[in-house]
């Protein structure tokens, strides 16, 4: 289609539309293994637009694709058409009735975010995805998805009362639930929207009042026991009503619009049943098995005691846990190497009773010989083992090499009852082509989530994809079960629905189908007539995996593109600032897939795979997908699959430099060290300019800064040569007990000498020698920018000078987490093979200050009467880099050392300043959006008297010009306090 109609139909919307190659690359993949570029991207902002979007359609022969988070599995929202995103618009939760228990939203309410709004009214919407920190209300209906606590409130369909809808013709109308007279008033014409509507109510009686059509449906369509089923157009559950059933309930098309896939009409509106606020008590009893057939057996005994989940976890899962930055602090429950976790959710409103239901279930599975470690876990720690739970999916694709956990066959269901065979013959199945699976999620509802590791990028990896999907189809088909579970049909499932239900349903769907859509309009493709499954992959067989020559070495990844690979488009990073967390700082502002983890990942991944360029690096596209990328690590350890985009970034901007030029103010800000060094010489000279309003004006305009901001000044004296003059006058004095090694990093020497002193004078008061050895830069700076190779010389030195210093007894202890913390992640990649050992030995005794303190504490070499009594309460905002590769828990235990020193974390995720990029012009109004979601507004509530502490340079000076607060560095905190 060419541009000039795209951009005809982009003024005719009041919403945003796009048509350019960044955008359509974002939206070409979804959480499946499916890809295929859209004609373009829609944001419609009104009802109007949707329908200006459905007439464009019409007439111009193409299709909409209704989406919304995109984390589908079979491929739902991928399609050559237009995708039309409500995420960002159609997010208004309208009415609640707390008397009758609904609510009415729009399609792009997330799920979790509803239910913190219920709350208040004693309600709550039950289905419950992995994904329900970022899965909207929209997506789980056209899903009809279920969650882990299915087994008491089943599926969206259940839920789903009433939905307003445009029909393919472009009229509005609301589906609801029918009395008998109402249904056949329909069918007569009368109270319908028109012509279209009408020929749907009358197609539908005549469809399901057939005789031998009610035997067919009755007899090939999956166990009415099976509460998961995905499986076609929901007819069968239509056929369970008034019109066609006598004493059945009442007709709703509803019923079959929950996991129509969005192929039937587009939604705008969805009234919800909802539910009074479950119990307050939650126990988890987490039974540990040596196997998962045995812990299948235990979950019949478990739903015997009317569990509210019963989940499970494989030994493949939990291996992967170990290694993953923020899952390996949700092991706390695991004991030994089970060979699965069943995890048994016990609610009441009472712990006794909880108790007392878990001893009974434990006192029969011992009885039974099943299990043999039986952990029941209350309170905070519920959560953990939930995360852990629902990790699960991202975790699974954090595996080296082309090989991955496939989402083909992983979201069967049958009835609870057959689930231990069904798998023993499944794993059997799998064993004749040398695979194995992972097994984990609904043990509870007849639905474990099985995925075979398989390489898509070759020819036998492609035909193993339809070879298995076609074995295990027969294996469902047998315990009459439902192929799909929860994650729909998609373009992934849809051909094999004939032999699922036999022809004659099939053709009763395509019927469905035609008459409610006769122009293929509504996300063609899915469910019936879909192309072969094995086609319109993310990967092609025959692919190649190209190598580049990087600065980074991404050795655990197996190379740069296979970094960005590891993205399997789960969406963990679309969560907001509600929810918690610090991926994606940007996209928790702009709402723009572009600024999340997973469409970066997308478009470096589409470039340095497709690219003709000698330098796949040279794409315009990846650098307005990095622009507003902070480079804070949130998604090092948030995202599931530890993609680090902070990482992908900064090399990617190196190769970028290299066909371009490296921009004067990145020169600038890398150099940063040197400029100070020379400054330094004269710092009154320098700090009068730098705050003088004119010649600052001047500096910030020829920097690119924002001429809002206020710039870093210097100390008069930097911290290396005052500590050279406090090391000669200590002299003479008696060692301390222990020495400690001080890393005076970049930002400390010159612009907070002040917390570099207090640092060393606390750690003399606390019994310690310090020294500072001799050390170069961090080479943070240079590492921000992406110039790589000035910040490898640097790595490579400081691995060279501290090797032989470092060590276990003598560790390097550091001020300025991004510092520190960069012997812990990037310097292990940046130096070359024969210093990857030294890299490894150091980082391993290289700590942030609050961490040796924390572990001083823990060998009792710090005693607690040495600080006042006082009662402080203290507000804390973690850096980014420590919540990612550390934890703000060592924090915490720092500044509890005083007695009565009370610590509250701040919510907050990053800052927003981020080292030089909240100085940028162009990005600061983003930098202070970000400030201004958590961050800013607690600390304005906050009384003089709370001492705000932050360990980070950047956030201290975000917090100054957002708030007008000084935050002190937690070290000035815990020297105040000493008596």
């Amino acid at each position: 289609m060419n541009s000039e109609k795209l951009q005809q139909l982009s003024r005719q919307l009041e919403g945003e539309f796009h048509f350019d190659s960044t955008m359509r690359t974002l939206y070409a993949t979804d959480a499946s293994a499916y890809r295929e570029m859209p004609l373009a991207v829609a944001f419609p902002k009104t009802v109007a637009d949707i329908k200006t979007l459905i007439s464009f359609a019409r007439r111009e022969g193409t299709s909409l694709i209704p989406r919304t988070a995109g984390t589908s599995l079979a491929g739902q929202v991928v399609g050559g058409g237009i995708v039309v995103d409500v995420s960002r618009t159609f997010t208004q939760i309208l009415e609640v009735n707390q008397a009758e228990g609904w609510v009415r939203v729009q399609p792009g309410v997330i799920r979790d975010e509803l239910n913190m709004f219920l709350k208040p009214y004693g309600l709550y919407f039950g289905p419950e995805t992995s994904t329900a920190n970022r899965a909207m209300i929209g997506g789980m209906v056209g899903n009809n998805s279920c969650g882990s606590n299915s087994i008491v409130y089943g599926s969206a369909r259940e839920h789903l009362l009433s939905v307003k809808a445009i029909l393919s013709d472009g009229t509005e109308t609301e589906f609801s639930q029918l009395s008998l007279p109402e249904f056949e008033a329909k069918c007569r014409g009368e109270n319908t929207s028109g012509e279209l509507e009408t020929r749907i109510y009358q197609a539908t009686k005549a469809m399901l009042s057939h005789e031998q059509t009610q035997e067919n449906i009755r007899r090939e369509f999956p166990k009415p026991s099976i509460q998961r089923r995905n499986t076609g157009y929901a007819i069968d559950l239509l056929l369970e009503s008034e019109p066609f059933t006598a004493g059945k309930e009442p007709f709703n098309f509803c019923k079959l619009i929950a996991g129509s896939e969005g192929t039937l009409a587009f939604l705008t509106e969805i009234k919800l049943h909802v539910d009074p606020l479950p119990p307050k008590e939650i126990g988890l009893l987490c039974v540990h098995c040596n196997s998962v057939d045995e812990s299948l057996r235990a979950n019949l005994v478990a739903l015997r005691y009317k569990p509210t989940a019963s989940e499970l976890m494989d030994h493949y899962v939990l291996e992967c846990t170990k290694t993953n930055i923020e899952q390996s602090q949700n092991r706390f429950f695991v004991q030994g190497d089970p060979g699965a976790i069943l995890v048994v959710e016990l609610s009441s409103n009472s712990r006794e009773e909880i108790d007392q239901r878990a001893a009974a279930l434990v006192a029969e599975l011992k009885q039974n010989d099943l299990g043999y470690h039986y952990p029941l876990v209350f309170g905070p720690d519920v959560k953990k083992v939930w995360t852990l739970r629902k990790a699960g999916l991202g975790l699974l694709s954090n595996v080296p090499g082309d090989a991955k956990p496939v989402a083909v066959i992983e979201d069967t269901a049958v009835d609870v009852n057959d689930l231990p065979e069904f798998i023993r013959e499944f794993n059997l199945t799998l064993e004749q082509y040398n695979l194995y699976c992972v097994h984990y999620a609904h043990a509870g509802t007849g639905e474990l989530h099985l995925r075979p590791i398989i390489n898509l990028k070759t020819e036998e990896g492609n035909k193993l994809f339809r070879t298995i999907a076609e074995e295990i189809a027969s294996l469902v088909k047998k315990y009459r079960g439902s192929l799909s579970g929860e994650h729909g049909d998609g373009r992934l499932r849809g051909e094999f629905i004939p032999f699922m239900i036999g022809e004659e349903n099939y053709k009763l769907l395509e019927e469905v189908k035609r008459v409610w859509d006769p122009g293929n309009l509504f996300n063609p493709g899915k469910i019936v007539n879909t192309p072969s499954m094995n086609t319109s992959l993310r990967y092609e067989p025959g692919q190649q995996t190209p190598d580049f020559d990087t600065v980074f070495k991404f050795r655990q990844q197996d190379g740069v593109l296979r970094a960005a690979e590891l993205c399997n488009g789960s969406g963990d990073c679309r969560k907001t600032h509600l929810t918690g967390g610090t991926m994606c700082p940007s996209y928790m502002v702009t709402r723009n897939e572009k600024d999340t983890t997973r469409g970066r990942a997308n478009v470096m991944r589409e470039f340095l795979t497709n690219s003709s360029k000698k330098n796949r690096f040279d794409h315009v596209e990846i650098k307005e997908a990095m622009d507003l990328c902070l480079s804070c690590k949130g998604c090092k350890s948030e995202c599931p699959s530890n993609v680090d985009v902070a990482k992908l970034k900064a090399e990617f901007l190196q190769h970028y430099y290299d066909a371009n030029g490296v921009p004067f103010r990145t020169r600038m800000v890398g150099s940063f060290t040197n400029l100070n060094k020379l400054a330094a010489l004269a710092p009154g000279m320098y700090n009068f300019l730098f705050k003088n309003t004119t010649t600052a004006g001047i500096a910030k305009k020829m920097m690119g800064f924002a001429p809002q901001r206020t710039l870093p000044l210097l100390q008069e004296v930097t911290l290396q040569n005052w500590f050279k003059k406090h090391k000669s006058k200590k002299a003479n004095q008696p060692k301390g007990k222990k020495k400690v090694y001080l890393f005076c990093d970049e930002f400390t020497n010159y612009n907070d000498t002040h917390i570099g002193k207090t640092a060393v004078l606390l750690l003399e008061k606390l019994g310690y020698e310090v020294e500072i050895p001799k050390h170069e830069e961090s080479g943070r700076t240079f590492m921000s920018k992406g110039l790589l190779r000035d910040a490898k010389k640097i790595a490579q030195q400081n691995v060279a000078l501290l090797k032989d210093v470092i060590t276990a007894e003598t560790p390097l202890v550091g001020i300025e987490p991004s510092a520190i913390l960069s012997f812990r992640d990037e310097y292990l990649d940046l130096v070359e093979k024969d210093q990857v050992e030294d890299a490894k030995s150091l980082s391993i005794n290289c700590l942030q200050f609050d961490e040796f303190i924390a572990r001083e504490i823990i060998n009792k070499r710090i005693e607690k009467d040495i600080f006042k009594e006082e009662q402080k309460l203290i507000k804390l905002h973690g850096h980014c880099h420590q919540k990612a590769l550390s934890s703000v828990i060592y924090t915490q235990q720092m500044l509890t050392l005083p007695a009565n020193y009370k610590v509250e974390v701040i919510p907050s995720g990053c800052c927003g300043m981020a080292g030089s990029f909240g100085y940028e012009a162009e990005h600061y109004e983003v930098s202070m959006k970000v400030g201004e979601l958590v961050l800013f507004p607690t600390v304005r509530q906050q009384p003089e008297e709370v001492i705000i502490a932050a360990p980070g340079t950047s956030c201290r000076h975000q917090i100054h010009d957002g708030t007008g607060r000084k935050a002190l560095h937690p070290i000035e905190v815990l020297y105040n306090a000493l008596k």
